[in-house]
């Protein structure tokens, strides 16, 4: 099912992830897949891996691990965002065993658990967490037999070793590996949503899951052979993994962020065109931009630029980029499109952003649906919305209330197989082929969809309002000076006290706060919660404030983890 009303691109649909990248070898064989940064000291080297090279190191490297006698078996991989990350991942997936993602920033004792509840039978790992694999090897509570390094190294078998061995392997004629049989609908994909692994749920994800993301995905977005793509996502959430996927998929160059704080160095030395990220990212960056703007005194310039560009298009003269040449060269000079998700953006920043010529869309899922339900693309977008379904993707509200709002629902072949030994949670969400997502929102007229909030975040008042934090977060959020909000119900008197905890940027704190106290902060910040509240009804105004420059407990794709926080205030 495809909404004709989406600005559509061409794409190929295929069954597996392995037919996914050899069609892209095919296709963009001189292209680099992969451009890496060797530092030694002062010295800096870049290395390309051509898309022939990457596709013919999975090869050897999966052709090793079979004949390591583990065929069929369930792998886990754990490490940074890194090319030997992708590479292992693929080799276990196309034809290997059952590849298992572990999420890096947890600690020790979950990664365990996470190994035993998945039923591992190998690791491959980052050369950082050597310490932790050896205190888990010494444990022996796990099934793990195969411990390998993702970097060269003596003590453990690492992967370069095995794809030298593979590559013998396969010129000896062995085939095992690169004619092994998929099946595009069993679980090939074993991953942990979000939260403690003891609680947390094991998603099981198919080849069909995940190629048929990327079919239509590449189908809504504007993504090129030529383009350079920035790898901001851990790889272990769906919407890391699939999105590198999906710029592979098009012959797109990879490159690796050397960390937050490198950002607009990486952009320039790249030269990237493209990214995916979370809000708090590119939030962040349009922040930073309309400071140096304001810092330069060019405020008045800029917004007479972004009225004048606004009219020409009219007009269907573009200009924006020449104009506003200046602010992209600062963001490396090509940067023009990019996806963001996890999250809701603020329409400001997308906004913003398309003003100064550089597309920015946002797409809507979860882990559970591989990821993506819902996208914008650069002519199919709304204030406030976060898209129309994607081909191939039913989205219905059910049992909507007066406003139209009720859960959202969804069916397609990239929803999860379902919840790994958990029957009962899996018949929870999944219904009659609709997976219940949990999140509330509702259909306008056009069929754009717009997520009101998270059904367990919402804050239900004692005379039966319904307050949803994520609404009143947009509008915080959007202070020059918030870097992050939460916005809660405290308990009071048998009722809820609309409630808000605001992070604030240290370095605007620095530059502009310097003579204020903690107390005079708080009073500033008050001052402009208090005129968010006349632009709202009585009954979602907030009420309490606590102000910090200490940033929440969040996950690895920078959302706020809610429960964690309340339990601390």
């Amino acid at each position: 099912m495809i909404d004709k009303r989406m600005e559509l691109y061409n794409a190929k649909e295929f069954g597996n992830i392995r037919e996914v990248i050899k069609n892209a070898v095919k296709e963009h064989p001189d292209n680099n897949a992969f451009i890496l940064k060797e530092t030694n000291g002062k010295d800096v080297e870049y290395k390309n891996i051509t898309y022939t090279k990457f596709d013919k190191q999975i090869d050897c490297l999966g052709t090793a691990l079979v004949s390591k006698g583990l065929k069929g078996k369930r792998i886990a991989v754990i490490g940074k965002n890194c090319y030997e990350w992708i590479v292992s991942y693929l080799a276990v997936v196309n034809g290997t065993g059952i590849v298992v993602p572990l999420d890096k920033g947890l600690p020790e004792k979950e990664i365990e658990t996470s190994l035993i509840r998945s039923e591992s039978e190998a690791i491959i790992f980052e050369d950082d967490y050597i310490d932790m694999i050896k205190n888990i090897k010494s444990n022996n509570q796990t099934k793990v037999t195969k411990f390998i390094c993702m970097n060269k190294q003596d003590e453990f078998e690492n992967i370069y070793k095995l794809i030298d061995e593979g590559e013998k392997l396969l010129q000896q004629g062995n085939k095992e590996f690169i004619e092994s049989e998929i099946n595009n609908e069993e679980m090939s994909i074993l991953l942990f949503t979000s939260g403690t692994t003891s609680a947390a749920k094991a998603v099981m994800l198919s080849h069909k899951n995940i190629a048929s993301n990327i079919y239509s995905m590449t189908k809504c977005e504007d993504i090129r052979s030529t383009d350079t793509n920035i790898a901001f996502l851990p790889f272990h959430h769906t919407f890391g993994s699939t999105g590198i996927l999906m710029f592979l998929s098009r012959g797109a160059t990879n490159v690796f962020c050397d960390g937050l704080r490198h950002i607009q160095k990486n952009l320039n030395e790249y030269h990237v065109s493209m990214f995916v990220c979370v809000p708090l990212l590119i939030e962040s960056i349009y922040k930073k931009v309309w400071q140096e703007i304001e810092k330069t005194g060019q405020t008045k310039k800029v917004k007479f630029g972004m009225k004048l560009t606004k009219f020409l298009l009219i007009f269907g003269i573009d200009i924006r980029r020449k104009i506003f040449k200046q602010i992209i060269d600062k963001l490396g000079g090509k940067l023009r499109y990019v996806i963001s998700g996890a999250s809701g953006l603020d329409g400001e920043v997308a906004t913003g952003f398309r003003n100064f010529g550089i597309e920015v869309v946002q797409g809507y899922g979860l882990t559970e649906t591989s990821p993506t339900l819902i996208a914008e693309t650069a002519k199919s977008y709304k204030a406030g919305s976060t898209g129309l379904p994607i081909p191939n993707v039913e989205i219905k509200i059910n049992d909507p209330n007066e406003q139209g709002i009720g859960e959202i629902l969804a069916k397609g072949p990239n929803v999860m197989l379902g919840y790994y030994e958990n029957e009962e949670a899996t018949n929870e969400v999944l219904v009659d082929g609709w997976f219940h997502i949990g999140d509330l929102g509702y259909k306008d007229k056009g069929g754009f969809i717009f997520i009101t909030g998270r059904q367990k975040n919402v804050i239900v008042l004692k005379n039966g309002k319904n307050i949803y934090p994520e609404e009143l977060e947009t509008l915080v959020n959007q202070l020059p000076y918030v870097a992050e909000s939460m916005v809660y119900g405290k308990e009071k008197n048998d009722d809820l006290v609309v409630s808000v905890k605001v992070v604030y940027d240290k370095e605007y704190a620095k530059n502009n706060w310097q003579d204020k106290t903690q107390e005079d902060i708080e009073k500033l910040i008050w001052e402009d919660i208090k005129k968010i509240n006349q632009t709202m009804p009585n009954y979602k105004h907030i009420k309490n404030l606590i102000a910090t420059d200490e940033e929440m407990i969040k996950t690895t794709t920078a959302k706020i983890k809610r429960f964690e926080e309340m339990k601390n205030l």
